[in-house]
């Protein structure tokens, strides 16, 4: 497509999205209306009573909020091949599976066309935002992007992750062809089942380009670390590979090796120039910028836990700018991002109004199970939080996300988002509540005391350990350094202390919840667990690192296999 006619697309993107979010309210009345008009005839909705009613009103007084594992029985006939209208009135295509890092296991979810429509809209909505602020010029896109396995149900659908999902689909590829740059990889590096021979070509794919590459882009922070963390072990075997045109023997797959083969001649004043580039580099500050120079930016998720990933990112990126992506989950898309230059600490999210229809548990005086009573999209509060509830067009009606939300603005008539956390609690043993916010905020305030000895924490996880009394909280560290005893020991009372939780505080004076224990793990223990969870099915695309890990005792014993030192708090002795 001419850049012209490209521009032309972008803007427009951008007038309707102005245009649908002038009247959230009755944009939100449609999209449940038509929602409900495709899926009235399924079992779930009949039962429920709607009798083909399509008003917000009726739909709230009849069904009910509900959890995943409300719905995982409806789900799982489907998986066995029932191929009646259950959840959806349009057939379901395949089922995704979710990452399982936050609940200890994949879900099942559905798959349709809608999906893929509704992925579609929020690309091109996306890109053309960014489009607008960081123009792009005719070239090519270095994405760290993987799919996974393929496998098959009972019922003989596809069974694979929800990003795998959408890179198969054929709009997926015209959509990016039609507004984005052409991916520096073959679609066999994407689709590699090795997850280390599709980085290593990802890395070398992009040096073969690297005057095309205009931006930088991964699902999540972490993969982007991840793939610079092995550019930093493997550069002098991918300047081999440049210079001599030969690809390394590490990569056995004959697919993956017969693509990249296609496109690796030998050049070696390309290899002598990234040599003296790398040569060149403090401790491979700026190496992105250094070795793409017409790279616009860096992009992916970088808000809630992946927050911690982009202090060592900002280091490779230099002085370019990192860009949240949209916001959205394995069951559905949520919002966008209008505003890119923000940084990925302030990054907010403008609902999209029609790509689904959304409600809000508010925070503010509301009990532990949520039991207060939803608000709708336009009636949100500025500076308040709330527990996010979706119902989507492949079949979730009233779907509680777990996510919680600040609505920061609004965007026209639409509400302006700050992702904060998952809602589970991930810490608790006796009347103590701490969530996902909470250990970060306290791992926030021990890093500062690593960053003081310039020492940087590379990740981190927890559990609370019951299996003697009194139980205590965990937390997993992986440096970059070896640290001083006296170091790990002020960072240990340092996360003990800033647990400003009630229940815990009350629990640490009694006596009924124990010290709080560091445990040091040694380097590349945590990459040991992203393999474990690709050994299980995950894609590197989905990926998060289990900020608590009580749920999965094949994960813990990774961790305590790798433990190299151990500390307790001092405080409240």
């Amino acid at each position: 497509m001419p850049e012209s006619d490209r521009d032309s697309v972008m803007e427009k993107a951008i007038q309707e999205f102005d245009e649908i979010t002038r009247d959230s309210s009755k944009v939100q009345r449609e999209t449940l209306k038509r929602i409900l008009e495709e899926n009235g005839e399924t079992e779930y909705l009949q039962n429920l009573g709607l009798k083909g009613r399509t008003d917000i009103e009726s739909y709230r007084a009849c069904v009910p909020l509900v959890t995943h594992k409300d719905i995982a029985p409806y789900i799982q006939r489907i998986v066995d091949g029932d191929n009646s209208k259950i959840l959806t009135g349009k057939p379901v295509t395949s089922i995704s599976l979710s990452s399982g890092t936050t609940q200890g296991k994949p879900k099942y979810l559905l798959f349709n066309e809608e999906l893929v429509l509704n992925t579609m809209e929020i690309y091109r909505l996306s890109y053309a935002f960014r489009n607008r602020e960081f123009p792009l010029e005719k070239g090519r896109a270095l994405q760290f992007i993987y799919g996974s396995k393929q496998l098959k149900t009972n019922g003989g659908l596809t069974l694979t992750t929800a990003t795998t999902n959408v890179y198969l689909s054929s709009q997926f590829k015209s959509t990016l062809k039609s507004i984005q740059s052409q991916c520096t990889s073959p679609d066999e590096v994407i689709f590699c089942p090795d997850f280390l021979q599709s980085l290593y070509c990802h890395l070398l794919c992009g040096l073969l380009y690297k005057d095309q590459v205009q931006f930088i882009s991964a699902t999540f922070a972490h993969s982007l670390v991840v793939a610079f963390q092995s550019f930093e072990k493997d550069y002098l075997e991918l300047i081999n590979d440049v210079r001599t045109g030969v690809l390394s023997n590490k990569i056995t797959n004959t697919i993956i090796r017969t693509a990249v083969s296609e496109i690796l001649h030998p050049n070696p004043e390309l290899a002598d120039e990234i040599f003296k580039i790398c040569k060149g580099l403090s401790n491979w500050y700026g190496v992105i910028q250094e070795i793409w120079p017409n790279c616009k930016y860096v992009y992916g998720i970088m808000t809630g836990t992946m927050e911690h990933y982009t202090r060592k990112l900002k280091h490779y990126a230099g002085t370019l700018p990192l860009v949240c992506s949209e916001y959205g989950s394995s069951e559905g898309w949520i919002g966008s991002v209008v505003d890119p230059k923000k940084p990925p600490e302030s990054a907010c999210f403008a609902i999209v109004p029609d790509i689904g229809f959304f409600e809000f548990i508010p925070l503010k005086n509301n009990d532990d199970d949520g039991n207060c009573e939803p608000v709708g999209l336009t009636e949100v509060q500025v500076g308040e939080e709330y527990e996010i509830i979706i119902t989507t067009f492949a079949g979730l009606y009233r779907y509680r996300l777990g996510d919680i939300l600040r609505v920061e603005g609004f965007y026209n008539s639409t509400p302006l988002v700050k992702f904060m956390c998952r809602k589970n609690l991930i810490l608790t043993i006796n009347i103590d509540k701490n969530t996902e916010k909470d250990l970060q905020l306290v791992i926030d305030e021990a890093s500062k005391l690593l960053s003081a000895e310039k020492l940087d924490l590379l990740d981190y996880t927890s559990y609370g350990d019951v299996s003697s009394g009194p139980g205590h909280y965990v937390i997993f560290w992986e440096l970059n350094s070896q640290a001083k005893d006296e170091v790990l020991q002020n960072c240990c009372d340092c996360m003990d202390r800033t647990f400003i939780d009630a229940g815990y505080m009350g629990s640490r004076k009694t006596g009924a919840i124990g010290p709080l224990e560091l445990r040091v793990v040694e380097k590349g223990t945590f990459r040991k667990i992203l393999y474990y969870y690709l050994s299980c099915g995950t894609s590197v695309g989905q990926f998060k690192t289990p900020r608590c890990v009580g749920a999965c005792k094949i994960v813990l014993d990774i961790l305590n296999e790798g433990v190299v030192e151990r500390v307790f708090s001092r405080v409240y002795d």
